[in-house]
């Protein structure tokens, strides 16, 4: 096992992760509706406590490594002054070129706005799988041989139960979109942020001589175009995060026009969730992040049913 050291989170952190998503959802950013909310307090994005995994998945390997794919789920919520630390456990590896890790951030210190931490509580925890020495050919092989997997996926989102027709201004097959790229300032904010100093994200001389165009955006940021549109549009600000899959198809280039898309398959009215199919593609088309979104709607500030919408 790895686990990184503790790190206290702040505000000014959560803060600064909505300014770079654009997820500016109040549960993270508005300490007056947050505690409105069952939370009580900000919580911590989805995607900054991934981007502090993959600080850790950086750190503790010899030889660069690029994460392609990644799960999580986020069973307690994370709040300004909790002490967290990313922890990797090897699972199990697949091949030469790839590790696969068990992955979680847990709590090693309480924060005001917790009760107590008796043992290291989970707040996100997952799997993840890295390509070792990774090259734009060995990334494109890796796509080649997960396109089974990446087809059962969409085939899982396809065949699920109906659940409900409608819940508040929420229906099946509802879309919303956002189109932005990411500058070299970009990344040296998120560099500062997470200490996620990956040579993939950080060096164009390494990044061309593995294949790669120059560097490629890091997938916390691609991936926190999800939280944007699902934090502040679909299904909209208030909206918590449960769990999110992820899968890395295609590199994106810095100043790439990318066009993030969230969609809803399903609806659970008894349980407030909400199911969605999510995707990046680059500007030609390509698809460059694929997955599918659990999300909680208790906490929405539009609960208007649909009809009166």
């Amino acid at each position: 096992m790895k686990a990184s050291r503790p790190r206290v989170l702040t505000q000014e952190d959560f803060d600064r992760f909505a300014s770079l998503s654009r997820d500016d959802n109040p549960i993270h950013c508005d300490p007056a509706f947050a505690r409105t909310t069952h939370f009580g307090a900000t919580v911590a994005h989805g995607m900054f406590l991934f981007s502090l995994l993959c600080a850790q998945m950086q750190r503790s390997n010899p030889r660069p490594v690029l994460p392609i794919a990644q799960t999580l789920m986020f069973p307690r919520p994370t709040f300004v002054g909790d002490g967290v630390a990313a922890v990797l456990v090897l699972n199990e590896t697949p091949g030469r070129d790839r590790i696969a890790l068990d992955t979680s951030v847990r709590c090693v210190q309480r924060g005001r706005n917790r009760m107590a931490v008796t043992d290291e509580q989970i707040t996100a925890q997952g799997d993840a799988v890295l390509l070792v020495d990774a090259s734009a050919q060995s990334l494109a092989e890796a796509q080649r041989q997960d396109a089974g997997e990446v087809a059962q996926s969409a085939g899982h989102l396809a065949g699920q139960p109906a659940g409900d027709r409608t819940l508040y201004h929420l229906s099946v097959g509802q879309e919303a979109s956002a189109v932005r790229s990411f500058s070299a300032g970009d990344i040296d904010e998120y560099v500062s942020l997470t200490d996620d100093g990956n040579a993939f994200y950080t060096d164009p001389v390494f990044a061309h001589s593995r294949g790669f165009e120059g560097t490629i955006v890091p997938l916390p940021l691609l991936a926190g175009m999800f939280s944007d549109l699902l934090g502040t549009r679909l299904p909209g600000r208030g909206t918590g995060w449960m769990k999110q899959s992820l899968r890395l198809r295609s590199p994106a280039r810095l100043g790439e026009l990318l066009s993030a898309s969230v969609r809803i398959v399903r609806l659970r009215a008894d349980k407030d969730l909400v199911n969605l199919a999510t995707v990046v593609t680059g500007d030609d088309g390509r698809v460059v992040l694929a997955g599918e979104a659990l999300v909680l709607v208790r906490n929405l500030e539009d609960k208007r049913p649909l009809e009166a919408a």
